[in-house]
């Protein structure tokens, strides 16, 4: 990840103002940057997005291929990441049980990091996931119970994922004794202790943890839990709200900025 050299000045300076809730940019410690968020960014995949979170600049890219249904999950799709995103309904890639689904490939590229790279990233994906458009499937049987499966050849005859309970990661810095949302590189210079905590849109939190060397307590991390489904509940409703915007625009729309 990026980095930046602070003098002591610098770091001194940053924490004092995030004790009064005032930051350098000047915004409070629960405000988020101006995100810019661009669908159906990529030709040849099924679904993409772009996004610009301050410096940070995220490209992510969505294929669908036909495979095998795992053993395990006969009745599933599934999807090639990183990280098992298993808020997905994996049923809707499911064509025939053990033995046709889509599987979706989802490639992140980073083409500038400047501070907050995770929530960024998991904003590119929601919006790609939500791009993301599947051919719809006929599964024919002749006679002998052979099965072959039909790809529609009309491009709107496609299938939709739901990416309403898709997560979107909060990272939480904790800076002298109070905490910060999307930390610019010069305030994670001053963090020795972050929370990611991955929240869905109705404030659930799906999964928590800490990086950095420094250590949190308990209080702390109840504090940051707290803020993390406050900022996320907005943070999933402005993403919403912009990618149905972009959608009914057409092609040719511009890039939209929220929650700046």
């Amino acid at each position: 990840m990026a980095s930046v050299a602070l003098s002591e000045a610098e770091k001194i300076y940053i924490v004092h103002g995030v004790q009064e809730d005032l930051r350098v940019d000047g915004r409070g410690c629960e405000d988020y940057r101006c995100v810019e968020v661009e669908t159906d960014v990529v030709s040849n995949t099924s679904g993409s997005a772009r996004v610009k979170l301050g410096h940070t600049d995220i490209l992510v890219g969505v294929k669908a291929e036909m495979g095998t249904p795992k053993l395990e999950k006969p009745n599933e799709g599934y999807l090639e990441f990183f990280v098992d995103w298993s808020s997905v309904d994996l049923r809707a890639l499911c064509i025939s049980p053990r033995e046709h689904c889509w599987v979706l490939y989802v490639d992140v590229l980073l083409l500038e990091c400047g501070g907050n790279l995770f929530d960024a990233i998991s904003i590119a994906v929601k919006a790609a996931l939500f791009n993301t458009r599947i051919p719809r499937v006929r599964v024919l049987e002749d006679e002998e119970g052979a099965k072959d499966v039909e790809l529609s050849d009309d491009p709107y005859d496609c299938i939709r994922l739901s990416v309403e309970d898709v997560p979107c990661t909060v990272t939480l810095c904790k800076i002298g004794c109070r905490h910060v949302v999307d930390a610019t590189l010069q305030e994670e210079a001053c963090s020795l202790a972050s929370l990611l905590v991955s929240v869905t849109s109705k404030g659930v939190v799906t999964c928590v943890r800490k990086v950095g060397k420094g250590s949190l307590d308990p209080e702390s991390i109840f504090e940051m839990m707290e803020s993390s489904k406050r900022v996320g509940k907005v943070l999933h409703m402005s993403l919403q709200s912009l990618l149905n915007k972009e959608e009914s625009l057409g092609p040719k729309r511009p890039k939209v900025g929220f929650l700046g």
